[in-house]
């Protein structure tokens, strides 16, 4: 007689969670990966001026340590808040005004397939036509003040808005309007319920893209004929030979970039709840 010993029931379908540690070390190894190539670049500005540049060339390349110095004087003073804020107004003033614009235009031309065919060979021209390379016509035509510089933000920042949401409304799934359609659904509801849930991805994708082009683009103008900015603060440094402070606005450029960046990146994911997560 052979005596089976049975282990506890383990119901079909569900499966236990991993451990705790398990979950944090998978959790570390990841936030390791994400940050090493941060951590490799900080370090090299810090040790290759100090310790391999000669005298003369680290005038040009100080240490990280002496550029986050001079960043934090200039907090401490209040000119990096002067220039930030100069900056952010108009960067956002001009931001604002092209989503307004390009979005509703955007979905527009992308419902009427046909205009969306007309219009394709002038918009991907005036795409491919750089802003920064239009600045002297802005300045000549609008001035040197703050016309010219919202301006310049808003043509920079339309295209890729634009086409994005263009290309967000030609890529919904047909079986989902036709599906809408048998249901009875009219043009305004099949436009808010199936084509704009569909779209808001690709269209995010836009703004998050003009949302950077509005402070690369910035940056450059306000080196012309700006009082106030970073840009400006980047420019007058170079100019006064105050190297540190350079890089300090260099560095408070690139930051401002990975913060609206990542706003736009959590905004998206709370518009887009219904999407499921990326695996990292």
């Amino acid at each position: 007689m052979t005596t089976t010993l049975e282990g506890p029931a383990v119901h079909k379908g569900l499966v236990a969670p991993p451990p705790k540690p398990r979950r944090l070390a998978g959790k570390l190894t990841r936030a390791v990966h994400a940050s090493a190539a941060v951590v490799l670049f900080v370090a090299l500005w810090e040790l290759i001026p100090r310790f391999v540049l000669d005298e003369s060339t680290r005038t040009f390349l100080p240490p990280l340590s002496e550029d986050l110095q001079a960043l934090w004087e200039l907090i401490l003073d209040g000119q990096l808040a002067e220039h930030l804020l100069a900056s952010i107004g108009r960067s956002a003033a001009g931001f604002a005004i092209a989503v307004a614009v390009a979005v509703p235009l955007g979905l527009l031309i992308g419902w009427y397939r046909p205009v969306a065919r007309f219009l394709q060979p002038l918009l991907e021209l005036a795409r491919n036509t750089a802003a920064l390379a239009l600045l002297p016509v802005f300045t000549l035509l609008l001035g040197i003040g703050e016309l010219s510089k919202v301006s310049l933000v808003v043509y920079a920042c339309v295209w890729p808005v634009l086409l994005n949401t263009i290309a967000g409304v030609h890529t919904v799934d047909p079986l989902l309007v036709k599906a809408a359609r048998s249901l009875g659904l009219s043009s305004p509801r099949l436009f808010r319920k199936v084509i704009l849930p569909s779209a808001v991805p690709t269209v995010f994708t836009g703004i998050r893209m003009a949302a950077s082009y509005s402070i690369l683009v910035l940056v450059a103008a306000e080196m012309v004929g700006a009082k106030a900015g970073l840009g400006y603060l980047i420019n007058t440094t170079q100019v006064n030979f105050l190297i540190p402070q350079m890089y300090a606005g260099i560095i408070a450029v690139s930051l401002l970039g990975v913060l609206v960046n990542q706003g736009f990146v959590a905004l998206e994911r709370r518009f887009s709840t219904w999407r499921p997560k990326e695996k990292p």
